[in-house]
């Protein structure tokens, strides 16, 4: 029987049968690594069943880049507890999925590098869940590389804690080492690698049971939403308190208590393993899934229609970048996408963030032109690389930070960056970053290398990484984490290395490239279709040039010999969507294609361009 405390009217009961834990980490710390052999080791999957490696990062960019970009749920049993784990992302674009997560839970596994140490998102997640009264279960992770040194990480990890103004109790944190690679977790390093049960034991022991007001009437604060074709949109978050069963009358209010729904919760869904399965009911402290409202969204609650009443929800931290989506013009526009208008385009934006709380869209002046607001570019880049997949044609602008008004004066953003470099190259990113109004904060060497913290405007950050990536070689590591809004830092210097750019349309002969070859490095080979506008290449200067990349070689009655003809062209520079956001200046876009990635210019016609050069009127 479960014990009751009668506090008021109500009776709060305390279950001991559900822990609900986020695992909250830098990225590729190894979170999804961890809860592989969480699931494989508390028994979730048969013996027989054949599972892939990180099974929770079940998108096909995720796996391709190795990086968690949505929140999972799932859920395992350990002697009869039940434990719904929550798998969030590591990189600092997609914190809104972080921060709203935490919410849904009752305490943390911190999971740390044993060789790199805490790092930008470690600390940010650490400090939101401390803010929350969290007690955070430290697990050093990865103490197998040859590089490890838990001791001094566990160093770093409390005076980190100390920083962010830790409360006592908090200090007092449980601290397990584990290779989660090799499916084990101890609490001593002298201790025998066997399996993960000290890690489980420690869930079950450390962090408390959620509340359970169970005579009360249902409430559930939304924090999340997935989607499925037989019963349409799922909301997911805890149960704050009552019960709730099938075909119960719920309404759905939102964030400001107005009415949006009222209708029955026709199918609720508890996780097991990586599956959702039909229950009858749901009870307070639960982490389950409903369906039934369509227009649910992330914050909204839904409440019993007793007591029509939303629950508090916080706001996330706003986007600091913004980008312009807008309907491909250029000469190639339609050929290559299925979905080309501009209200298929609004239309996916808004599916997005119906699920994704860190994005902003706008509808601007012109109906063809979208303001897409997020976190970061990668967070930007992940949603255009998805629409493209998708089978969407469109233009994107440069990145763009957005500023604020501090006391009457202009604030931009600033990010802590972190750069593990070789100590060859140190002094060249120093002075890269110190060119974009950085200002180093300090600078730790470890063998080899050095670790160098800098603070950073976020636009000073825009096409750094493939700039530092050239300069160190491709050995440097950077990490980069929003930090806070401060003064705006002034002017700092734009891409130093001007464009090429076509003079008609046609196809990319090896005659005409042979000729320019002299002029830069370029971006397209022979074959390539082009058009007038289009950047072709990167100029050797620091000003554009308009070149003719598919001039062809005039016939003549003479035969020409072998050696005449055989061209040798230097091999084209292959651009990812990453590396084109990045390069591409204000006065250009980057063309989105399912096929194709192209820049050009924001006017193709050149005497249009030089009109606007001249009253920067660029779109």
């Amino acid at each position: 029987m479960m014990p009751q405390v009668t506090c008021g009217r109500r009776h709060i009961f305390m279950t001991q049968d559900i822990r609900n834990i986020a695992i909250i980490a830098h990225v590729d710390h190894g979170k999804t690594t961890l809860v592989d052999q969480m699931l494989r080791q508390s028994g979730t999957f048969r013996e027989n069943e054949q599972v892939t490696e990180r099974v929770m990062d079940s998108g096909d960019l995720e796996k391709e880049k190795g990086i968690t970009i949505s929140s999972k749920n799932t859920t395992i049993v350990w002697n009869d507890t039940k434990i719904n784990i929550v798998d969030t992302p590591g990189h600092a674009d997609f914190g809104g999925e972080v921060e709203r997560i935490l919410k849904m839970v009752n305490g943390v596994i911190l999971l740390v590098d044993a060789a790199e140490g805490p790092l930008p998102q470690t600390k940010f997640v650490l400090r939101k869940s401390l803010d929350l009264g969290y007690r955070p279960i430290v697990l050093i992770n990865k103490i197998d590389r040859q590089d490890a040194r838990p001791d001094a990480v566990l160093n770093m990890i409390f005076d980190l804690f100390v920083s962010l103004d830790a409360a006592d109790e908090q200090l007092d944190f449980p601290v397990l080492y584990a290779a989660a690679i090799d499916g084990y977790a101890k609490e001593e390093l002298e201790d025998e690698n066997v399996d993960m049960a000290p890690l489980f034991d420690k869930i079950v022991d450390h962090i408390p049971p959620p509340e359970q007001v169970m005579d009360a009437p249902f409430k559930m604060l939304v924090s999340s939403v997935d989607w499925n074709d037989y019963v349409g949109r799922i909301a997911i978050g805890r149960v704050e308190q009552g019960t709730i069963k099938t075909n119960q009358e719920i309404v759905l209010m939102d964030r400001k208590g107005q009415q949006k729904a009222k209708g029955k919760a026709t199918k609720l869904f508890t996780f097991k393993g990586l599956n959702r399965e039909p229950v009858d009911k749901a009870f307070a402290g639960d982490i389950f899934a409903l369906a039934g409202y369509e227009a649910v969204e992330i914050g909204d609650t839904l409440t019993d229609s007793s007591d029509p009443t939303p629950l508090e929800y916080y706001d996330i931290d706003q986007p600091t970048m913004a980008m312009y989506f807008r309907v491909n013009n250029s000469p190639f526009a339609g050929l290559e996408g299925d979905y080309v208008t501009s209200n298929m385009i609004k239309d996916r934006l808004q599916k997005e963030i119906r699920t994704n709380v860190s994005i902003r869209v706008e509808q601007t002046d012109n109906p063809d032109i979208f303001r897409v607001a997020g976190r970061g570019e990668l967070q930007l880049s992940i949603l255009i690389e998805t629409m493209r997949r998708e089978g969407f044609e469109f233009a994107v602008s440069r990145p763009e930070v957005l500023y604020r008004e501090v006391d009457g004066k202009l604030h931009e953003p600033f990010e802590e960056v972190v750069v593990d470099v070789s100590t060859d190259y140190s002094n060249r990113v120093i002075d890269n970053l110190q060119k974009r109004k950085g200002i180093m904060t300090s600078m730790v060497q470890e063998g080899e290398n050095n670790r160098i913290e800098f603070k950073v405007p976020s636009r000073g950050l825009i096409g750094f990484r493939g700039e530092m990536l050239t300069e160190t070689r491709g050995t440097g590591i950077m990490h980069q984490q929003f930090d806070e809004y401060g003064p705006f830092a002034g002017d700092i210097p734009g891409r130093t290395r001007g464009a090429l750019i076509s003079l008609e349309k046609g196809d990319v002969t090896p005659y005409a490239l042979e000729g320019l070859q002299d002029r830069g490095q370029f971006i397209v080979q022979p074959g390539d279709p082009v058009y007038a506008g289009q950047v072709v290449g990167i100029n050797n200067r620091a000003d554009d040039l308009v070149i003719n990349v598919v001039k062809k070689k005039n016939l003549t009655n003479h035969r020409a010999t072998q050696t005449s003809d055989s061209v040798k062209i230097s091999q084209a520079k292959k651009m990812s969507l990453e590396q084109c956001i990045e390069f591409i200046d204000n006065d250009e876009l980057l063309e989105v294609t399912p096929k194709s990635l192209r820049i050009r210019k924001t006017y193709l016609d050149h005497n249009e361009r030089k009109r606007a050069e001249k009253t920067k009127e660029f779109a």
